[in-house]
C-alpha cells in the first residue's frame, strides 16, 4: 500500500535528514509556536470544548500558572510518586495538546486550550514505566470517556518484530468504545547514516495511531521511526517534532525539546478540535485526522498520510 501511494503521490520515497537542533527555554519568535502554525490551530475556530484528553506520561506540574483554573483529573499509576511532575517530559506534551490560549508569556503553544486534561502518571520521575501501568492508565482514561488518549511513551521493536496482542486488543477496545490512542513512533533512527528503525511499541499496533516527527521545513526529523515491519507497524501520520516550545514544570516554566514524543500531543490535541467539530469519535475521528491531514511529497513509510492538521 505504501509503494502504490508513493507511486500515485510522485514521492521519490527518500527523507531528508534533519537534526534537533539542541534545546533550551528561550521562547522562540512570534506570538505562536511553529507547530501551532504548521498546522493550522492559529486560524481554527474550535478549541477542544467538550473533549476529554487523557495523557499518560510522567504526570504534570499542577502548580503550573499557565493551567490556573482549568478542569484537570489526576491519577499516578506508578506506585511511591505523586501525579506531580519531577521529570518535566509529561508538562511538556500536556502543554502541547492542550496550553492555554493566552499564557503567561508568549508564544502560545497549546492546541486545544478548552480540552478537559486527564493527566495520567505511567512513567517515573526517572522517565521509565510498566506495561501494567500504561494499560492501567488505557483503562481509567477510557472508563472517564476520554475520546483522546496520547502516550509520548514506547520500546524499542526489532526489524520483523510482530505487535503486541495484548496492547492490539487493547486499541480495538478503544477504539469500540469511542477512545482515540495516539502514540510516538519512535526515537531509534539515525537516518543522516542511513539508518531507519521500525516503528516502537506499542505505535506499531495497527488499532493505536503511530505519529512521526517533522521538522520546521516539513522533513522528516532524523531520529523519527519508519514503517519498515510488514505486519503491523506503519506511520499513520506525521506532526511537528523538532524544536517544540511548550510548558516545563517550574520554576523553569518553558522549555524547547525535540522527539516523536513533542509530535504526538500536537496530533493529540488536533483530534480534540476535530471531535468538537464534527463529534466523530473511535475509528470516525481516525479516518477524519487522516483524510483532513496535508500531503507530503515524502514516502508514507516515513509520514504516513501526511501532516495533521486543524479543522476550521
Amino acid at each position: 500500500v505504501n509503494t502504490l501511494v508513493d507511486r500515485l503521490l510522485d514521492a521519490d520515497g527518500d527523507a531528508d535528514i534533519e537534526g534537533d537542533g539542541g534545546g533550551g527555554n528561550e521562547p522562540p519568535n512570534g506570538s505562536i509556536t511553529w507547530g501551532l502554525q504548521k498546522t493550522k490551530v492559529d486560524i481554527s475556530s474550535y478549541s477542544g470544548l467538550g473533549i476529554k484528553v487523557a495523557v499518560l506520561d510522567t504526570g504534570f506540574d499542577l502548580t503550573h500558572p499557565d493551567f490556573f483554573g482549568r478542569l484537570i483529573t489526576s491519577q499516578s499509576f506508578i506506585e511511591g510518586e505523586e501525579v506531580q511532575d519531577g521529570n518535566g517530559h509529561g508538562t511538556h506534551c500536556i502543554g502541547t495538546a492542550c496550553g492555554s490560549q493566552s499564557p503567561s508569556s508568549l508564544p502560545r503553544y497549546g492546541v486545544a486550550y478548552n480540552a478537559e486534561i486527564y493527566a495520567g502518571k505511567v512513567l517515573s520521575n526517572e522517565g521509565s514505566g510498566s506495561d501494567g501501568g500504561i494499560l492501567a492508565g488505557i483503562n481509567w482514561a477510557i472508563a472517564n470517556g476520554c475520546q483522546v488518549i496520547s502516550m509520548s511513551l514506547g520500546a524499542y521493536a526489532a526489524p520483523g518484530q510482530a505487535f503486541s496482542t495484548i496492547y492490539e486488543q487493547v486499541g480495538r477496545r478503544s477504539l469500540r468504545r469511542g477512545s482515540l490512542i495516539v502514540a510516538a513512533a519512535g526515537n531509534d533512527s539515525r537516518r543522516q547514516f542511513g539508518q531507519v528503525e521500525p516503528v516502537s511499541h506499542p505505535a506499531n499496533c495497527p488499532s493505536i495511531m503511530a505519529v512521526a516527527a517533522l521538522s520546521l521545513n516539513l522533513k522528516v526529523a532524523y531520529f523519527s521511526n519508519g514503517g519498515i515491519n510488514r505486519k503491523g507497524g506503519q506511520i499513520d501520520i506525521a506532526a511537528p517534532g523538532v524544536d517544540v516550545y511548550s510548558s516545563w514544570p517550574m520554576p523553569t516554566r518553558y522549555n524547547t525539546i525535540s522527539g516523536t514524543s513533542m509530535a504526538t500531543p500536537h496530533v493529540a490535541g488536533l483530534a480534540a478540535l476535530q471531535a468538537e467539530a464534527t463529534g466523530a469519535t473511535g475509528r470516525e475521528l481516525w479516518a477524519q485526522l487522516t483524510q483532513n491531514a496535508w500531503r507530503l511529497s515524502l514516502s508514507t513509510r516515513d509520514v504516513g498520510s501526511g501532516l495533521a492538521q486543524a479543522v476550521d
